[in-house]
């Protein structure tokens, strides 16, 4: 478990309701930008007004934000909208600039969590700072990494502290920008129970059509609340255009979410606690399935060893993966979740046979 002592969004002094929706544009470009759209955004009922100041790009040379400038113009708008301000912060420097300008909310991008010194460095400067912290998952798939980038801003006195999930970067390529390995943020919140988690689409999906269809499996899973990007002009936008929407398409979007509860009755407890045994009644005969496997497994690995055979056989493995997937597919399995099930299956079984193979057998 977890050592963070924080506290749910629910107590964080903003009267937010479920599902938060914290939107506005990937940049803060100009003045004019950032009014008009505040505007349009205060019409569709939005919680929190977010924008970029400074912008991590992944090559030099591209728009990197309009830098402290920006910040008067996002709080300015705010202020005609009624709503709170957030910014992701990666330094000292940008902690004080958005705490002198009187920023709400501040949220460490990828880039940052997924280097220790730097969230250290951020950490640093709020000492003493009472205001909410949002942390972006790193880029690549760690848990360990995301909740060691919230556990440093919980000791210097955070505890209004929550996370983002805007998916993974995978070097497979996926209809995703970034995968969003759900199981991930799932995890985090078996862990830590009262931490709020926002789920960023716009970085999930990198494109508009799948907005609609990622910010509701967040509200499925009982997430808090969704950031999506939002620009007056999103064709036309200085960064990120491709997964921008106008504040009218964020409404509508934001209109047509089914928002699900999660208490239950007395009858509907017991019908899905039924299901639930019937859950638990087939994962412990997979798990004695698996343990009859990796017998035969071990026992493969011996006759291998025997007569001088390698451990992988790409031919067999491929006939496998392909003769599971199609089988998979018969039983409305997707290819996707078969390839993963079985290449873990096959990894634990290569590990078995490699023990075998250099087991030294006393004389």
């Amino acid at each position: 478990m977890s050592n963070l002592e924080i506290k749910p969004i629910k107590e964080w002094g903003f009267n937010f309701k479920k599902p938060i929706v914290i939107s506005g544009p990937c940049s803060c470009e100009t003045e004019d930008q950032m009014m008009e759209t505040a505007r349009r955004l205060g019409n569709q009922n939005i919680d929190v007004l977010r924008a970029g100041i400074w912008k991590p790009r992944t090559r030099p040379g591209m728009f990197e934000g309009i830098g402290k400038e920006g910040l008067s113009w996002l709080v300015n708008a705010a202020k005609e909208i009624g709503k709170p301000t957030t910014v992701e912060v990666a330094t000292a420097q940008h902690v004080e600039d958005c705490l002198n300008a009187g920023i709400d909310i501040l949220w460490l991008g990828a880039r940052t969590t997924v280097n220790p010194f730097s969230v250290q460095e951020v950490a640093d400067a709020l000492k003493g700072v009472d205001i909410p912290v949002l942390v972006k998952n790193p880029i690549n798939p760690d848990l360990q990494l995301w909740m060691g980038a919230m556990e440093r801003l919980n000791k210097v006195g955070i505890t209004r502290v929550g996370a983002i999930h805007r998916g993974f970067s995978t070097y497979e390529k996926t209809k995703y920008r970034n995968k969003p390995m759900w199981e991930l943020p799932v995890e985090l919140k078996r862990l830590v129970p009262e931490i709020g988690i926002i789920v960023d689409p716009s970085h999930i999906c990198g494109n508009r059509e799948l907005l609609a269809y990622v910010s509701q499996k967040a509200l499925d899973l009982d997430f808090d609340g969704i950031m999506l990007e939002s620009h007056r002009d999103p064709d036309n936008a200085w960064s990120d255009a491709a997964q921008q929407i106008t504040p009218e398409q964020l409404g509508e979007l934001v209109a047509n979410l089914v928002v699900r509860h999660s208490k239950l009755d007395d009858y509907e407890e017991d019908k899905l606690e039924a299901l639930r045994a019937n859950i638990d009644r087939i994962d412990n005969y997979f798990l004695e399935l698996m343990s009859e496997r990796m017998d035969i497994a071990r026992a493969i690995g011996q006759f291998k060893k025997d007569n001088g055979i390698t451990i992988l056989q790409t031919g067999r493995w491929d006939e496998i993966v392909n003769d599971r997937v199609k089988k998979g597919a018969k039983k409305e399995l997707t290819e996707e979740f078969v390839k993963e099930m079985f290449e873990a299956i096959h990894q634990e079984s290569i590990r078995n046979q490699t023990r075998i193979m250099n087991t030294i057998t006393a004389e």
